[in-house]
């Protein structure tokens, strides 16, 4: 058996593209018992997001080049794209280089945003809509399982993840370094768009408690209220809302700004100085930087941001450059599993003969032995039982650490000097 992964993502193909080849969940469990036909492609599985559309399969190995055709006309099922023009953003891997790449991607090593943590849950995902088909067999069975203990250790072994590079992740990370814990915490997002929406999904998964939502269209404040349990209020009720926020985000279009320095110093006084996180992404900026003056207030507008993201890219591809080395033994570690996969096999039939000779000489023997007793008959099975397991084990361990050494030559020199005799 093969592996054989082929696909398009980020890197290789625009979003007019990817959106052409996607797949939703329903057509995913549809199409790959389509494309599984037990003969060609034994066994596969797909994992279609924003960001890549990816098809792994286990093959046979004597078809690899039918195989990767397949899977290519596959992906271009609905013959949207000209084959011509699917060729210059398609990529193909097979075997060890499929196992690897697979790997990188589950450890967001292969992701727009190196560390983001939702690939791991989307490979996840595909592997369960796989099982659900009944697509996914002991080679794609081992295959995942795997691939979720590399990017557990790259997760814990590196800090690939341990800082912020997005606006709404940094939201997350200075709430924290401000109160320990966004636990009991209200959070106050002024304006309704997607940066916004972002910044609050992140925010109340990081235990936040509490969500209001300032918008002058209140109908977008609503919608995004009722989106996430929290509650809508009137754009002019921001100043009696900061006394009770914890973390402001401001992202509007207003020209002027919307939170200002007398505003804040009110906020601080009923809040009994307790401190407040005030994030700035708005582009002129929404909240008076004066604010910034008020005691165990903190104020940060959007270069504030960017330029601690950038610091942050750099030590995540500083860490990228250990989990690498991780990905690499592992990717070592399951090629040899996989071999030993196939040589099982070869060693169960090898011990057979073993059995059998045992077998045949007894049988040479036994008018010798006379007549025996059920409970002979039982002892002389075990005996050879026994001894085969004690001279077999040795010949057996010898097989197995040349075939890791891919040494198959004398592998197989081995097994067939115990060959039926000619």
């Amino acid at each position: 058996m093969s592996i054989v992964l082929v696909g398009i993502n980020h890197k290789s193909a625009p979003v007019e593209v990817r959106e052409l080849l996607a797949f939703s969940d329903e057509t995913c469990t549809r199409e790959l018992r389509s494309l599984v036909d037990g003969e060609i492609v034994r066994e596969g599985l797909i994992v279609s997001t924003c960001n890549r559309v990816e098809i792994l399969s286990a093959t046979n190995i004597d078809s690899l080049e039918q195989s990767t055709t397949r899977i290519a006309q596959f992906l271009n099922r609905d013959q949207r794209l000209s084959p011509e023009f699917l060729g210059q953003h398609v990529y193909s891997h097979r075997d060890e280089e499929a196992v690897r790449h697979l790997f990188r991607v589950a450890s967001s090593l292969d992701s727009m945003v190196v560390g983001e943590p939702q690939v791991l849950g989307q490979v996840r995902h595909a592997y369960s809509l796989a099982v659900q088909a009944g697509t996914a067999g002991r080679i794609l069975n081992r295959l995942v399982h795997h691939t979720f203990r590399v990017a557990k250790r790259v997760r814990s072994e590196t800090g690939i993840a341990a800082n912020a590079v997005s606006i709404s992740y940094m939201a997350v990370e200075l709430g924290k370094k401000i109160f320990d814990s966004l636990k009991n915490h209200t959070v106050l997002l002024v304006g309704a768009g997607e940066m916004a929406e972002l910044s609050a999904r992140h925010l109340l998964n990081a235990g936040a408690t509490r969500l209001l939502v300032a918008n002058r269209t209140e109908e977008s404040a609503h919608r995004l209220a009722n989106d996430f349990g929290g509650e809508a209020i009137a754009f002019d009720e921001i100043d009696r809302a900061l006394a009770e926020s914890d973390v402001v985000i401001c992202s509007t279009a207003a020209p002027d700004f919307v939170i200002t320095e007398e505003m804040t110093r009110r906020a601080r006084e009923k809040r009994r100085n307790r401190p407040m996180c005030m994030i700035d992404i708005s582009v002129p900026r929404n909240i008076d930087p004066s604010a910034g003056k008020v005691p165990n207030v903190f104020v940060f507008d959007i270069d504030d941001l960017e330029s601690v993201i950038s610091s942050n890219i750099r030590e995540r591809e500083r860490e990228a450059e250990r989990a690498e080395l991780i990905v690499q033994s592992e990717v070592m570690q399951f090629q040899q599993s996989l071999r030993l996969m196939d040589l099982g096999p070869t060693l169960g039939a090898l011990r057979q003969r073993f059995q059998e000779l045992a077998t045949a000489e007894l049988e040479k023997q036994r008018k010798n032995l006379g007549q025996l007793t059920p409970e002979q008959e039982q002892a002389i099975e075990q005996l050879l039982t026994s001894t085969v397991n004690k001279l077999s084990h040795p010949v057996l361990n010898q097989m197995r650490r040349f075939y890791e050494a891919s040494d198959l030559e004398t592998m197989q020199e081995i097994a067939d000097s115990f060959g039926p005799e000619e």
